[in-house]
């Protein structure tokens, strides 16, 4: 099929801050999506947003710039990632459901800050980037399966003698506004009683370079973006990832709540990757392998994922 790849779109809008899941809850959470689904004709009652996409013969995909190797930019300035893969593949469902083999997609830019009001505003149809599914953002949104599972920790200086959170009293903190992880930090700098300064960044980008010019003394954020965002910049001689899990976020690609059809189709899509043995090769290919960039983060899939990605198996010989 053949789809227009690039046209960039912004779009603003605030985000109510959010609180973090448990991992048991989530992965939970990740089972009863992976149940069993339906297909529905073609072009027949189509819900609001794949009529709208019929309409428009375009899907408005929201990508992050700076969450590597989830979604990002490549040396072009063009978005790139593991979420935008599995995007790829629900857009190539939806056209299929849409009945429109030449559909285009729309890259709209979203930040960890507005991201969800753009798909509860309808500026974007799916959110491509590194977004925890937990229960009380799905008082707003929808989830697909689950596509990942990280947690909070800390970015801090090699030389630095912060190897727990609790070695951060009294100092500075950043991090990335409309995130769980900014939420976790002030849930455990209560519990604590730290006394934590913790600022924010618009994007793990901003936050990072807070970190670099030293008005911060740590950043948190999930692990797996401040591996990927060392790997970028080379600085794993500047910079280690410390501490315990400070929370568990599991991903997922986010679209609108109550549409049932869509939910359908970004489920069959999971399913399709899950069946064909696609989705372990296309984690393998950002998470292990050499990423487009050059970097490398070499994080092999966790038995958590593992899991999940069975479950969402319906070939013969598969997990259902």
């Amino acid at each position: 099929m053949h789809r227009a790849r690039w046209r960039p779109v912004r779009a603003e809008a605030p985000l109510p801050l959010l609180s973090t899941c448990l991992l048991p809850a989530c992965l939970l959470a990740a089972a009863l999506l992976a149940g069993p689904v339906s297909a529905q004709p073609a072009g027949e009652g189509l819900s609001p947003t794949l009529a709208n996409i019929k309409a428009t013969h375009a899907v408005r995909i929201g990508y992050r710039e700076s969450s590597p190797p989830f979604s990002f930019l490549d040396h072009s300035n063009r978005p790139i990632g593991y979420s935008l893969e599995l995007c790829d593949a629900i857009v190539d469902e939806i056209a299929a459901e849409v009945d429109d083999a030449n559909l285009k997609v729309d890259y709209v830019k979203v930040t960890s800050d507005d991201r969800i009001a753009a798909v509860v505003d309808k500026k974007i149809d799916l959110e491509c980037g590194s977004t925890t599914a937990n229960s009380e953002r799905g008082k707003q949104v929808a989830f697909s399966p689950l596509m990942f599972v990280a947690g909070t920790k800390l970015m801090v200086p090699k030389a630095s003698g912060v190897n727990q959170v609790a070695d951060l009293k009294g100092k500075t903190v950043v991090v990335t506004k409309g995130t769980t992880n900014e939420q976790a930090m002030h849930s455990v700098d209560a519990r604590q009683q730290l006394g934590l300064n913790i600022v924010t960044a618009p994007d793990h980008e901003q936050s990072y370079q807070m970190l670099v010019d030293g008005k911060a003394d740590a950043f948190a954020t999930d692990d797996i973006l401040l591996y990927g965002l060392i790997a970028r910049h080379k600085s794993q001689d500047k910079f280690r990832v410390t501490g315990d899990y400070l929370s568990y976020d599991p991903y997922g690609i986010m679209y609108r709540k109550g549409e049932p059809q869509m939910k359908d189709v970004v489920e069959r899509a999971f399913r399709k990757l899950a069946s064909n043995r696609d989705i372990v090769p296309l984690y393998n290919k950002w998470f292990v392998a050499r990423l487009p960039t050059g970097e490398k983060l070499n994080v092999a899939l966790s038995p958590q994922l593992e899991e999940a990605f069975k479950a969402l198996d319906d070939s013969a010989g598969g997990a259902n």
